[in-house]
């Protein structure tokens, strides 16, 4: 019976495939259900290792930086009176195209297993551009209680500009999508920025954007790279309006520009790691391979030649008390070495809402922190089902160089599971191409990511069956 059963699942698994390889994925209001199977004994990466030695924790630590209120004044001075998130997604001015307006390109990206029951896909200029990489996503859900932003649900996405000198180097925007219309999503853009010369002017921010969470009226969005901070953090009550057209970025003669945008997000604050610089250990590495897959070595693990672990995903957890900001920092494919995954407790007090608790010092401290064998993971969520002991950590690893689709697993500290949906030699390769965060929505308990240049939601029901 086990033998047939196998079988079975071996053979939904091709009619599967064969259907993403078709003319798409139709997607339904549940997902195909497959068994699960642990992994053979040489994948499974086994149960989460704890962290609790000082010489580990120390690195984690972060020092807050606040960017000076005169220099955020200074420039709203200049540029006019700020707007918040509201605004923005009550102004969109391109509509992202339903499942059925999706290529079959875009739709082979999805999850095989489980099935996505929404996706979307970009403004096709947006989606044609490959010098641009959407590679994070949040939600309302993260940001408030009722998983509203005034009377909006929304959806930000973070995308990535890697540039050379000639382009004008690397720059980081964020898609505001207005998602009150669930058959119509429509979105604008805003250039991520920093300010500089006591809020006189502004540059774009020099990073992957690989993690992005929505908490309370913060942003915070990952940073290894530029200037060697971990994170900068942005006040969505502080949007600015760009009032010059063109490529530069920056005061222009007559204005303000922001690389073509309508908006401008200046950062109010940023984290850099207390002990060392926040760097990734390859960074030249992000001019190889595909240009709608950065290689893993674009996330080398900083725990060798640097001190301080530098995070490429981020998440929220609701569940933990005060919420808390999930992070990871991915072990390149194939390096041996493992990817570290922790946690910081979000500030209590309502005049520091969406930043991290910190001492007396204005250091933040890693609340819980773990080592997992996966290598090559994109996406980190925690989330409290019911585990006895403490959270399940689901982690996306990316699709590997012969592969269209990557991994999820989740792990806790018991042991690790994931899906089967195949007769392949890896059974396992079930989700997306695995590039993108995760983000949990719980009022309508979806898990939120990307893959390739599509936007999905998988129910979250979906994702603990096919893990059980």
């Amino acid at each position: 019976m086990r033998q047939r059963g196998r079988h079975r699942r071996r053979a939904r698994g091709r009619a599967l495939r064969a259907a993403l390889a078709g003319a798409g994925l139709a997607l339904t209001g549940a997902a195909t259900l497959i068994s699960t199977s642990q992994a053979t004994v040489t994948d499974d990466p086994g149960a989460l290792r704890p962290l609790t030695s000082a010489a580990r924790l120390d690195p984690l630590r972060l020092t807050e930086q606040l960017v000076p209120e005169r220099s955020l004044d200074r420039l709203a001075a200049a540029m006019g009176r700020p707007v918040d998130a509201g605004t923005v997604l009550t102004s969109t001015d391109r509509t992202l195209r339903a499942a059925d307006g999706c290529t079959a390109d875009e739709k082979r990206a999805l999850p095989v297993e489980p099935a996505a029951t929404r996706a979307y896909c970009w403004n096709t200029a947006d989606s044609a551009s490959r010098q641009w990489r959407p590679q994070s996503v949040t939600t309302s859900g993260d940001a408030a209680d009722d998983g509203l932003w005034g009377t909006h649900r929304a959806i930000l996405s973070g995308w990535s500009r890697h540039g050379d000198r000639a382009t004008g180097g690397d720059l980081a925007r964020v898609a505001f999508v207005n998602a009150d219309d669930p058959d119509r999503l429509t979105y604008t853009w805003a250039l991520l920025v920093i300010p500089v010369d006591g809020g006189r002017d502004y540059r774009g921010l020099a990073s992957h954007v690989s993690g992005m969470v929505w908490y309370r009226d913060k942003l915070l969005v990952t940073a290894s790279g530029d200037g060697g901070d971990a994170l900068y953090v942005y006040d969505l009550r502080r949007v600015q309006r760009a009032t010059v057209a063109g490529d530069e970025v920056g005061r222009v003669p007559g204005g303000w520009a922001a690389h073509g945008y309508r908006w401008v997000l200046p950062a109010v604050a940023s984290y850099r790691p207390t002990r060392g610089s926040c760097a990734p250990a390859d960074a030249s590495a992000s001019a190889t391979g595909s240009e709608d897959r950065v290689d893993s070595a674009d996330f080398a693990s900083g725990s060798g030649a640097n001190t301080a672990p530098c995070p490429n995903s981020l998440s929220v957890e609701r569940g933990s008390v005060p919420g808390s900001l999930v992070a990871g920092e991915a072990a390149p494919r194939g390096s041996g070495r493992r990817t570290l995954l922790w946690r910081y407790s979000f500030s209590a007090d309502p005049a520091r809402a969406g930043l991290l608790a910190t001492d007396s010092a204005g250091t933040a401290s890693a609340r819980e922190a773990y080592e997992t064998k996966v290598d090559g993971v994109r996406g980190v969520l925690s989330r409290r089902t019911g585990a006895v002991d403490g959270a399940s950590w689901y982690l996306a690893r990316a699709a590997g160089p012969d592969s269209a689709h990557g991994t999820l697993w989740r792990q806790d500290r018991r042991g690790a599971e994931t899906t089967e949906c195949g007769s392949s030699s890896d059974t396992h390769r079930c989700w997306g191409d695995g590039t993108g965060s995760l983000s949990y929505w719980p009022q309508t308990d979806e898990v939120w990511s990307l893959s390739g240049r599509t936007l999905f939601a998988v129910p979250a029901p979906s994702v603990e069956r096919a893990l059980r």
